[in-house]
């Protein structure tokens, strides 16, 4: 963390919860980006390290729905199959070692990831 304060149990658990909330995706439209949205809005006053994963969790996710929208076209000439499998299997791994740091109070930056929360 940028700071020198001691993170408290619940700061390092709802950091994880932003990265973990994002498998919410995979059982409801859109639950990649309302799971993290909830967590972090819910918590970012009152937790920087909240705040920081929060934000990192929804641009992750923001841009791994953009990567696969623009793979949407490819799908026709069958190229965009593994673009999707490759993107889905990339957000797994990545939610797994963000939630894991974050629950340490680690930094972790998602690779791809494209900045639209600052």
């Amino acid at each position: 963390m940028e700071d020198n304060r001691v993170l408290t149990e619940a700061d390092r658990n709802w950091a994880m919860l932003c990265h973990l909330s994002a498998f919410a995706g995979f059982f409801f439209p859109f639950g990649s980006i309302i799971g993290p949205l909830i967590c972090w809005l819910s918590r970012k006053d009152e937790s920087l390290w909240v705040d920081l994963n929060g934000k990192a969790s929804m641009n992750f996710e923001l841009s791994i729905l953009l990567y696969m929208v623009l793979t949407i076209p490819l799908l026709f000439i069958i190229v965009g199959i593994p673009i999707i499998m490759f993107l889905l299997t990339f957000k797994v791994v990545c939610i797994i070692i963000a939630s894991i740091k974050a629950s340490k109070g680690e930094t972790f930056r998602y690779p791809l990831s494209i900045p639209f929360i600052q």
